[in-house]
């Protein structure tokens, strides 16, 4: 049984089957944030109590730094995609919302890479 008008179906008109997948990365960042936050709170209790070459030694280690790179590839990327979902929602102008979906893509883009490097310079360069 077809639901959609001839004209809609000539058209192509529908869903463009995007919305899942948004919806599912959104929840698969969310549970991948909550066991990664530990070690997030762990470099944050460090950086404020213990002296920074400590801190320094602690991040240097393979598995915490790769648990702080997933943290912030995460979170960056979690952010993007709720961003771009509110953008989509209450943008009614399709410029403005193409042009800024596009900036919040670029603009988390940029800031996860220099988290990252960031996270580099501290281990190699101490």
């Amino acid at each position: 049984m077809q639901y959609r008008s001839p004209l809609a179906r000539t058209r192509g008109l529908g869903s463009a089957k995007t919305g899942t997948a948004h919806w599912w990365l959104q929840r698969v960042t969310a549970a991948a944030l909550i066991p990664l936050t530990l070690w997030l709170l762990l470099l944050m209790e460090l950086s404020f109590h213990a002296p920074y070459q400590q801190t320094v030694q602690w991040l240097a280690s393979p598995w915490n730094s790769v648990c702080i790179i997933a943290w912030i590839i995460a979170a960056f990327y979690h952010a993007a995609i709720g961003l771009q979902v509110v953008i989509k929602d209450y943008v009614s102008s399709e410029g403005l919302k193409i042009v800024s979906v596009w900036m919040v893509k670029l603009l988390f883009l940029f800031l996860g890479l220099a988290a990252v490097t960031a996270i580099f310079r501290i281990i190699l360069v101490g």
